[in-house]
């Protein structure tokens, strides 16, 4: 019983020890870039930071979150849950996503000793502090911007991005486009939720909220001072052996099936309204408070929260909040003018989004054609009956 005390005290001692000795000048600083996943919330990647020393092999990343936290959904729909920094044994790591069929590539920084003992230290302070705990932004605070920034202060400005091979301008949409396919549940819903804003030009910089992106630059960036590769040694540790997930999901179940099937049947009803001169009073009704509802929250996502791509959202075009106050006059026979004013304001609306698509002031989800040209369909339909009751 006393050796094993013994073993345990040393155990503990040799640990503590690891985390604050000099790093010797054999000691390694890799990054290391994770393929996307299978499931929306790893569909773009991730990154982390190995240190390799003598004593000990870790891995640093950041982007974690404990779904314990009090009130952790509404922090995170406001844009205020607080993300962490890992730090965790490397091959236990490298293992999970191994286990995840996820491609891996490990890049051996080109840094001096003092370097790698200041980005050492760095993370370990880090983490000393509420685990590292930080408020996520998916565009400019991320687990691949953390990477990105941590560099290049530990570089003090020594490091010279060159454009890769195959870099070309793209808007932050266009970049996360390549990483969902169009007509899945998860791009219609950044679609919706995501606003103008991130329909402009990313810098060469900017662009590395990708993990793959980190990867990319950081293979061809140079160090200032000396001209030399910011990379040593770059090597895949694993390369993904399923089939490519980032494709078409069935048909059926897409978005642009399903909202085919909903406008199909607004117009068949909107064509029997006509042809009887009668209006369908449960269908505006659920017209106006689904688009209302939607409307809603795309406006609590611009104007609450601290969410920085939602706002500017032209989305509000087709689903305005206010279509909720209008569902009493719905019910009438002969409704109030500012209500036949309203339903002329919606179909402005409708004209207004697609001028922004065409223009490119928002690029909108492409299964909201349907929908538009429906809801257009059913407003003229509206305004021309109530003009006939009045």
């Amino acid at each position: 019983m006393t050796l094993v005390l013994r073993l345990f005290f040393l155990f503990l001692v040799s640990t503590s020890f690891s985390q604050t000795l000099p790093l010797s000048e054999d000691s390694t600083v890799s990054v290391i870039t994770f393929g996307p996943g299978s499931n929306l919330n790893d569909a773009f990647g991730h990154n982390a930071i190995r240190i390799k020393s003598r004593f000990f092999d870790r891995a640093y990343d950041f982007g974690r979150y404990n779904f314990d936290d009090p009130n952790f959904y509404l922090n995170f729909a406001q844009g205020k849950l607080k993300y962490l920094q890992g730090k965790t044994n490397y091959q236990g790591f490298i293992t999970s996503y191994i286990n995840d069929d996820r491609t891996i590539i490990e890049q051996q920084l080109n840094l001096t000793t003092s370097q790698k003992q200041q980005l050492y230290n760095y993370l370990e302070a880090n983490y000393k502090k509420n685990e590292g705990a930080y408020l996520y932004d998916f565009f400019y605070d991320n687990c691949a911007t953390k990477i990105r920034d941590i560099i290049e202060t530990t570089l003090n400005g020594n490091l010279n991005y060159n454009l890769p091979k195959d870099y070309k301008d793209q808007t932050f949409r266009t970049l996360i486009d390549k990483h969902l396919h169009w007509n899945t549940w998860g791009s219609f819903g950044i679609d919706i939720a995501l606003g103008s804003i991130i329909d402009r030009e990313a810098t060469p910089r900017e662009q590395l909220f990708l993990p793959e992106k980190i990867y990319q630059f950081f293979e061809v960036a140079t160090l200032k001072n000396s001209g030399e590769k910011l990379v040593s040694n770059t090597k895949v540790i694993y390369t993904k052996e399923g089939v490519n997930e980032n494709k078409q999901a069935n048909f059926l179940i897409s978005p642009l099936f399903t909202i085919l099937i909903i406008s199909a049947i607004i117009i068949f009803l909107t064509y029997k309204d006509f042809k009887n001169k009668k209006r369908t009073k449960w269908l505006d009704l659920i017209v106006f408070i689904l688009t209302g509802l939607v409307g809603l929250v795309l406006f609590l996502l611009w104007f609450a929260t601290d969410h920085t791509g939602t706002a500017y959202n032209y989305n509000l075009l087709w689903a305005f909040p206010l279509s909720l106050f209008c569902v009493l006059q719905l019910l009438k026979v002969n409704p109030k003018k500012w209500f036949i004013g309203y339903i002329k304001f919606l179909i402005l609306m409708l004209c207004l989004m697609s001028l922004h698509w065409t223009i490119g002031v928002q690029r909108f989800a492409p299964a909201l054609i349907p929908l538009v040209f429906t809801l257009s369909v059913r407003y003229v339909f509206l305004l021309n009956y109530f003009k006939k009751t009045a």
